[in-house]
C-alpha cells in the first residue's frame, strides 16, 4: 500500500493538473502565453514538485509546450490541427455509436437517462451561446456516452481529442460576436437517433456533427490570417 504522502501528493498532481486545463478551457490561460513553475506553485500556494508534475501531464496531453530555458506554454493549435481532431475523432465516434447503438437496449433506463440529461443542458448552453457552461456539459456528454461501449483506452484518446479541440476553439470563439452561430447543439439529436436503435439515424447525427465542425474550421480560413488565432497570426 502507497504511503499517504505519495498519495496526497498525487492527489494534488492530479488537481493541478485539472485546474490549469480548466483555466486554458476558459480562456483564461492564452494560447503562447508562457509561465514557470515556479509562478504557478505560487499561485496555488503549493510546492514545485506536484506542479512540475502537473505540467509535465498537461504537456503529455499535448495542452502545454515545455521550454527548459522558458518553462511551459500553452500550446497554439492552428485551423489545420483542428480539422486533424475531427477527422480522428469522427473515426472513433462513428464506431462507438454505432456499437452503442447495436447495444442500446444493454443501456437503457439510469445510464441512458444521465446521458440524455447532459445531451439537454449541453444542447441548452449552446443555444444560449453559454460556452463556459457548454464546455462541461459537452465534455461529459461525450465521456459517459463513450464510456458505455469503448474500453477506456479509447475513451480516454476522445476525451482528450475533445478537450485539445476546445482549447483550439475556446480564443476563436470568446473573440467572435457570432459564436453561438457555431456552437453545436445537436447532442439531444444524437441520443435520439442511438435510441432508436436506428444505425442510419446515428450516421445521419454523426455526419452533422462533423459537417458543423468543418463548416467553420472553413469559417475561420475565410477570416483571413489576421483575424484567426492560430500558430500564424501576425
Amino acid at each position: 500500500m502507497p504511503a499517504s504522502g505519495a498519495v496526497t501528493r498525487s492527489t494534488l498532481r492530479q488537481q493541478i493538473a485539472d485546474a490549469l486545463r480548466d483555466e486554458v478551457l476558459a480562456g483564461r490561460l492564452q494560447p503562447g502565453q508562457e509561465f514557470t513553475v515556479k509562478q504557478i506553485a505560487e499561485q496555488y500556494g503549493v510546492s514545485a514538485t506536484p506542479v512540475r508534475e502537473a505540467l509535465v501531464d498537461l504537456a503529455a496531453q499535448g495542452l502545454l509546450d515545455s521550454d527548459q530555458h522558458k518553462g511551459f506554454r500553452v500550446h497554439r493549435f492552428s485551423v489545420d490541427d483542428y480539422r486533424g481532431m475531427v477527422e480522428a475523432r469522427a473515426l472513433i465516434v462513428d464506431g462507438v455509436f454505432q456499437r452503442l447503438a447495436d447495444h442500446v437496449k444493454a443501456v437503457q433506463g439510469a445510464p441512458l437517462v444521465s446521458v440524455r440529461r447532459r445531451a439537454e443542458e449541453a444542447a441548452r448552453a449552446a443555444r444560449a451561446g453559454d460556452l463556459d457552461v457548454l464546455i462541461g456539459y459537452d465534455l461529459r456528454f461525450w465521456r459517459e456516452v463513450s464510456g458505455f461501449v469503448a474500453n477506456r483506452y479509447v475513451a480516454e484518446f476522445l476525451h482528450r481529442l475533445r478537450v485539445q479541440a476546445w482549447v483550439f476553439a475556446v480564443p476563436h470563439l470568446r473573440a467572435d460576436d457570432r459564436a453561438a452561430t457555431w456552437l453545436w447543439s445537436g447532442h439531444e439529436d444524437l441520443v435520439d437517433a442511438v435510441t432508436s436503435g436506428d444505425p442510419a439515424a446515428v450516421t445521419k447525427a454523426i455526419d452533422a456533427h462533423n459537417a458543423h465542425a468543418l463548416a467553420w474550421a472553413d469559417h475561420l480560413d475565410r477570416t483571413g490570417p489576421a483575424h484567426r488565432l492560430d500558430g500564424r497570426q501576425r
